[in-house]
């Protein structure tokens, strides 16, 4: 798993004041914990976008009344797009002021605003194009976890590998998240899902343009907000969304993008796993009509397939495991560290 430990990553001052750090905050529901999220930015973030998404307690009304930080632009979304409609938004507002790197963080104080630098350090450095948190790294705070909220985050990070591509990552919910504009700018904003499955969607729509993600460790902080997400009504939505992502990407990836020995791997381990499945079933079914054992090469004509295919699938696993991207699409260091040093 590729992580990167906060002690690791130090930004030079000089760097940092030379950086065209952005940070986005949607905002819905939030005043109470808003402005302490805001005054906690460090100062060498230039732009703070708080996006209102039709916050029906006017969370981006207070922040112009009540905040008097330069740095901050308020937008205001007329009507509700979910969290990843907010965050669409603020994208497109750094971009259009320019900035180098854009951070993403909640605005219900969950997300402590001191990592901002942990989480840009990868990309300052160019070994990402894009990170993210991962609240299961210190295994003392994962033992205080209930065993359910582990069993659960496990399960939607195996299926997150399987419809992403990125093997290497865990925690694919997290929402605090960092990404160059020049992986942006390639991404089909319009496209992204707006509402809970967001962060999952990013991995999948990130991986179409072979984007580097890591992980960055955090803690998990939990206090009085309110989630307004059920888990229940949404559960169906994210498999069916997931299954879709993985079809997707299997089609982009090893069939229109590029065809390998993988793209044949996928189809015959599958057609072979389902001929010896159906054979064997008829053959048991015929052999229980006539109560007659099936016959030793009728068993090794419906098993063999089956083995076979397994090796396929296993062969095609272990090359799309391999496949994750390793080359960032953003230019490393050479527009951002070397800036202190023109």
């Amino acid at each position: 798993m590729t992580t990167y430990s906060p002690e690791s990553f130090i930004i030079p001052a000089t760097t940092r004041a030379e950086l065209s750090v952005a940070v986005v905050i949607p905002t819905y529901r939030v005043t109470k914990h808003v402005l302490a999220v805001i005054e906690a930015v460090p100062q060498f973030v230039k732009r703070i976008y708080v996006v209102d998404d039709a916050c029906p307690d006017q969370s981006g009304q207070l922040v112009l009344n009540q905040c008097a930080d330069p740095r901050v632009k308020v937008i205001f979304h007329e009507k509700n797009l979910g969290v990843g409609g907010a965050v669409m938004s603020g994208y497109r507002a750094a971009l259009d002021d320019g900035m180098d790197i854009i951070v993403k963080i909640d605005g219900d104080g969950q997300m402590d605003p001191l990592l901002i630098a942990d989480f840009v350090a990868p990309i300052l450095m160019g070994d990402a194009d894009y990170t993210k948190g991962n609240r299961f790294f210190n295994l003392e705070e994962v033992r205080a976890m209930p065993a359910i909220r582990i069993f659960g985050n496990a399960m939607l990070s195996f299926i997150s590998k399987v419809s992403s591509g990125y093997w290497n990552i865990f925690d694919p919910t997290n929402g605090y998240t960092a990404i160059h504009s020049q992986a942006v700018r390639l991404l089909p904003l319009e496209k992204i899902s707006r509402r809970y499955f967001f962060e999952s969607d990013m991995l999948f729509r990130l991986n179409t343009i072979r984007a580097v993600v890591v992980d960055v460790p955090m803690a998990a902080k939990y206090g009085d907000e309110v989630s307004g997400l059920r888990i229940s009504s949404v559960v169906g939505d994210f498999f069916l969304s997931h299954m879709r992502n993985f079809s997707k990407r299997i089609f982009y990836n090893y069939y229109l993008r590029d065809v390998s020995l993988a793209s044949v791997e996928l189809p015959l381990g599958l057609l072979l796993i389902t001929f010896g499945v159906v054979f064997g079933a008829y053959q048991w079914i015929v052999a229980e009509h006539i109560g007659r054992a099936a016959t030793a090469g009728t068993v090794m004509l419906a098993a063999l397939p089956i083995l076979m295919g397994l090796q396929l699938l296993l062969a095609f696993i272990g090359h799309d495991v391999a496949s994750v991207p390793t080359r960032p699409r953003q230019r490393g260091i050479s527009k951002l560290a070397h800036r202190s040093v023109d």
